[in-house]
């Protein structure tokens, strides 16, 4: 069996945003750490995945963007802790602004217990990078009182390359590049939707 990697760090995140608060996601602070300290990389979740056939891996990114980059196969939940505001336009930074999805709590318990997860149950939290959503994400999920959520460290895309002609491309481990199942093909039994 193979053994998964488990960082405890000593910084503990004090406060969380509140679910019916909207926030624009450039405001919230970029971390790694969460609550429970349990991360895992890309490869580490897929084998626990096929270790614990009742492990369950999450999504949180936004549809738009998985619909470009593409979606994990074993994926059982997809709820985004951000979503992309097309209503405004941010003129100065030329996108469109990612706001909290607002309903992020009460969907992923909806969807958890669909799942029958229980308490100890292995969740694992993926976003792009790891960092911005899945650590938040994996903390509001704490917060509902199970006790094993994870994650994933290097997310679905990976780090970014530091030379070449691709430099700045997100091509660096990460479950897209690490040869895991992945597809563009969305499973609709699992795709989010705002009327959810």
């Amino acid at each position: 069996m193979k053994k998964l990697r488990i960082i405890l760090t000593t910084a503990m995140v004090t406060a969380l945003i509140p679910a019916s608060t909207v926030v624009v996601a450039d405001d919230a602070a970029a971390y790694r750490e969460t609550s429970l300290g349990l991360y895992v990389n890309a490869r580490e979740a897929y084998a626990l995945l096929e270790e614990n056939e009742d492990a369950i891996l999450i999504d949180v990114r936004d549809p738009v963007e998985i619909k470009f980059t593409g979606f994990a196969e074993p994926t059982d939940i997809h709820v985004p802790w951000v979503i992309a505001d097309n209503s405004q336009f941010d003129a100065a930074n030329s996108t469109w602004p990612m706001v909290r999805n607002s309903d992020f709590a009460e969907q992923v318990q909806v969807a958890l217990a669909k799942h029958q997860v229980n308490e100890n149950t292995p969740i694992i939290v993926m976003c792009r990078s790891g960092a911005t959503r899945s650590a938040p994400a994996a903390d509001e999920i704490a917060s509902m009182g199970f006790s094993n959520v994870y994650s994933v460290s290097d997310g679905f895309e990976g780090g970014t390359l530091a030379e070449g002609d691709s430099k700045g491309v997100r091509a660096r481990n990460g479950w897209r590049n690490s040869g895991l199942p992945w597809s563009y093909d969305v499973d609709p039994n699992v795709a989010w939707s705002s009327a959810q």
